[in-house]
């Protein structure tokens, strides 16, 4: 072993250089320009009533008048709901989805194509054909339940469940994502767990269980964070089909957001963007926090 030789006194010790901390400036410059600055402007604006041309200060108003209205809180009820249930659904689906696409099952490569292909797909012309399809007398599914002698709902008039109509059309579309990373986290497991699994006695049931579900934790939490934070932002597929109806029964916040801001009242909006901000972090960051639970422990 060799030892360390001492230091002279005269000696001063070396001071770490600074430059490669400028690396880090190009990054600081971008993300102080496309974020840093833009979110503490809506914070400043929401605080105010303001126009393009000139800003009023007028404190928490615009807050306080975003809970008083119950149709915006209504919004807000139906944002978080819509979270959960897309985010519910997709892992679920998307985990079934992966174990059965890493089996031997035939043309299983077409069939992950297939799973895919409406992630690629315009959320809007998604919502498009959804509408047209869940038509309550000309929809080709309510026709469809009509030669089966049931009678469809007003998949999208019904105010009761017009907000699940189109969550169940947003997990058809983001279904494909979660199987993607489902599929990514299954395959990294290496074989002698199953294969000790097997000569133990389990079966397909019990190796899921004991050995797919423990190691494919990772990408459980990457799926039901996406998705879950993905439900809360949603807009898009919302307007397109239902436009926040019928009355106010699916409007989001991101809807509602909208509607502020095409009667001209800005700072209403602005205020809604910063607490639509307020509530994913309040929700997604201790969802994360749970999910990682014992994840650090030795």
């Amino acid at each position: 072993m060799t030892a360390t030789p001492p230091r002279l006194e005269h000696e001063t010790p070396r001071r770490r250089s600074p430059y490669p901390l400028w690396f880090y400036a190009p990054v600081a410059v971008i993300y102080g320009t496309l974020f840093l600055f833009p979110a503490l402007s809506s914070v400043w604006f929401s605080l105010t009533r303001w126009t393009l041309f000139e800003a009023n200060f007028i404190g928490l108003d615009n807050f306080r008048a975003f809970f008083r209205e119950p149709f915006l809180v209504q919004g807000l009820v139906n944002t978080v709901v819509f979270g959960f249930v897309t985010s519910g659904l997709k892992t679920v689906l998307g985990l079934l989805l992966a174990v059965l696409l890493t089996s031997g099952i035939a043309a299983r490569d077409f069939l992950r194509s297939v799973v895919f292909f409406p992630v690629l797909v315009s959320t809007i012309g998604v919502g498009i054909a959804f509408t047209a399809m869940m038509h309550p007398t000309q929809g080709v599914i309510n026709e469809g339940l009509a030669i089966l002698g049931v009678k469809g709902p007003g998949w999208l008039t019904d105010p009761h469940i017009a907000l699940l109509s189109v969550a169940a059309v947003d997990v058809w579309k983001g279904v494909g994502l979660a199987t993607v990373i489902f599929i990514a986290g299954i395959v990294s497991i290496p074989k002698d767990y199953y294969e000790a699994a097997r000569i133990d006695g389990a079966r397909s049931l019990a190796q899921f269980t004991y050995v797919t579900l423990p190691l494919v934790r990772p990408a459980t939490v990457t799926v039901v964070i996406l998705s879950f934070i993905s439900g809360l932002r949603t807009f898009d597929l919302v307007w397109a089909m239902t436009k926040g109806g019928p009355g106010f029964a699916s409007d989001v916040v991101a809807s509602v957001i909208y509607k502020q801001y095409q009667a001209g009242f800005y700072g209403l909006s602005t205020a809604g963007n910063v607490i639509l901000f307020v509530l994913i972090a309040a929700l997604a960051l201790p969802l994360y926090a749970f999910l990682n639970r014992g994840e650090d422990r030795s």
